[in-house]
């Protein structure tokens, strides 16, 4: 099979009409829809998930990502219903919390801790017994109870941008999804680390899913400035995972670093409010709102993260990241606050994808 494409952005808005936009996005061409947990921010994952679900027939659902913010049974409980609920069309990609936890004042998870997380959600959906804080606990009994959730184990991969998460990642999870942008020596480099993570713990890397982020805007003529603007603020959140060390990881410039640190601080101010980044956009409807402030980055790092310009060019770009060996890419397609039309997602999935599946 080839590489598989999914859409993945804000959750469609309204919430309540996630079975008409999943069929429109199995329509067009997309083969995963993928939205994020972003508790008091966005709605919940696997409810909408399960909608999505129940609407389509082959489109593939997901989290990108689900935050380490619910005990681990229960993360699990909801991604096994979920993989029953879809038929076995579920997939999950686990990070260590970024925006989900700024609303709580919270920072990421250490990577120690959430080494132990997910070896803790991998047992619970393997029906293992799991030890927490000398308790053990197990969803072993849910098949019994109800045979209906016996589906397979859904693959659970985890987001990852530096070289502890890709290592603990080798070491637990189904696969990696790298959030380093679209510049091919970045995801090149990135593999290696995984390749090299494989090796030091005698891990066929081969059997290791490999994901990517990138952020995709079909934009020429008219509606140039509409397609990067749909971007604009998921390139601001991907950018800024590699902009959370104080220095820089591996792969990125110097300059680019300082980029990345403003988008962080400049967005940490919007989480912590309690109503940061609700003003409307001028003339706009309900949900259509300013969340990105300009300062946390703007035209040049869309150009420098992203892919926007015409649909031959996107399926250009995108075929050499293809051609990295990639099961799946996760094209991000809209931010908070803009394009509620889904018009990007569907101009990717009409003009774009048909292009790289030649």
């Amino acid at each position: 099979m080839g590489t598989e494409f999914w859409r993945m952005g804000a959750t469609p808005v309204p919430s309540a009409d996630i079975g008409r936009f999943a069929r429109e996005f199995e329509a067009s061409g997309w083969d995963g829809l993928a939205v994020g947990e972003a508790h008091g921010l966005l709605p919940d994952p696997y409810a909408v998930l399960a909608a999505a679900a129940a609407a389509t027939t082959m489109l593939r659902v997901g989290t990108a990502v689900a935050v380490p913010l619910r005990h681990p049974i229960l993360a699990a409980d909801a991604m096994a219903t979920l993989q029953a609920l879809s038929g076995g069309r579920a997939r999950f990609c686990l990070g260590r919390g970024d925006g989900a936890v700024k609303v709580l004042q919270q920072k990421p998870m250490a990577v120690a801790r959430f080494e132990a997380y997910l070896e803790q959600l991998q047992g619970f959906l393997r029906r293992e017994d799991v030890e927490i804080d000398g308790v053990t606990s197990t969803m072993s009994r849910l098949d019994d109870i109800d045979p209906s959730l016996a589906a397979a184990k859904p693959g659970v991969d985890v987001a990852a941008t530096g070289p502890r998460t890709i290592e603990l990642a080798a070491r637990h999870a189904d696969g990696i999804s790298f959030s380093v942008g679209a510049d091919l020596e970045r995801l090149q480099q990135s593999i290696e680390l995984a390749r090299e993570a494989c090796r030091s713990v005698g891990r066929d890397f081969d059997e290791l899913s490999l994901g990517c982020f990138v952020q995709v805007a079909v934009s020429d003529g008219e509606h140039d400035r509409d397609g990067r603007e749909a971007i604009r603020g998921l390139v601001v959140t991907h950018a800024r995972f590699s902009g959370f060390e104080p220095t820089p990881v591996a792969g990125v410039r110097e300059g680019d670093h300082s980029q990345y640190r403003q988008a962080v601080e400049t967005m940490e101010a919007v989480y912590r409010d309690t109503r940061g980044g609700v003003a409307r956009r001028p003339g706009g409807a309900p949900g259509e709102i300013e969340f990105y402030p300009l300062e946390a980055g703007a035209e040049d790092l869309i150009d420098q993260f992203g892919i926007a310009g015409p649909a031959e060019y996107c399926a250009e770009r995108l075929q050499e990241i293809v051609e990295l060996g990639f099961d799946r890419i996760y094209l991000g397609t809209r931010a908070v606050g803009v394009d509620l039309d889904e018009v990007n997602a569907d101009r990717i999935g009409r003009e774009v994808l048909p292009l790289l599946r030649r």
